[in-house]
């Protein structure tokens, strides 16, 4: 059960710092003008679940043909380059905009079928596949899901509430600097393993 744990509260917490300020959490805030927030939470949730869950079976199979040393020196570099991306942040597209705006279908259908779209290959999905080469697929999955949900409802929330987003440049700065202390924290690991 330790394993599980620990993979959960990493996993929680690196999915949720990566979230903010990304592409996705602006598409929340999008949504959240359009729609219910309730509705829009759910088909985060989905979509979420399923990219999620495609990462962790990606990430699991990498992690039983590297050995776990190589692994941990990769996924420290990995972390190191999440942190530049995420100082060099996300936008959304008018032409996402626009879409998320005037969809016709359900909310809870158009959200997840967007989010879903928005996910692959962004920095949250590959973030995902590191972490379950590290630890358990259940924990790694649960936890970045319920992550990355968790930090779209705070945008949802903040966004309806406050009419405004959190400080870009503080969200910014804030995640590359968590993000850069786990990847030199992952490779200090693997050298210590390697030698």
């Amino acid at each position: 059960m330790d394993g599980f744990l620990a993979a959960l509260a990493v996993s929680f917490g690196v999915i949720f710092v990566a979230e903010l300020g990304d592409k996705s959490q602006l598409m929340a805030l999008t949504f959240a003008t359009r729609f219910r927030p309730l509705p829009v939470l759910i088909g985060i949730t989905v979509a979420t679940a399923l990219v999620h869950l495609v990462s962790v079976a990606v990430g699991a199979g990498i992690g039983t043909a590297l050995p776990t040393a190589w692994i941990a020196l990769l996924a420290g570099i990995a972390f190191l380059g999440f942190g530049a991306w995420t100082l060099r942040g996300d936008k959304l597209t008018e032409e996402e905009r626009g879409k998320a705006e005037r969809s016709n279908r359900s909310a809870i259908v158009a959200v997840s079928v967007a989010f879903f779209l928005a996910e692959l290959g962004d920095k949250t999905m590959l973030a995902t596949i590191t972490l379950a080469t590290r630890y358990g697929w259940f924990g790694t999955w649960l936890g970045s899901t319920v992550g990355m949900v968790a930090a779209d409802a705070l945008a949802i929330i903040v966004g309806r509430i406050l009419g405004r987003r959190l400080p870009e440049r503080t969200i910014k700065y804030g995640a590359a600097i968590l993000f850069a202390i786990g990847g030199l924290w992952l490779i200090l690991d693997a050298v210590r393993e390697l030698t």
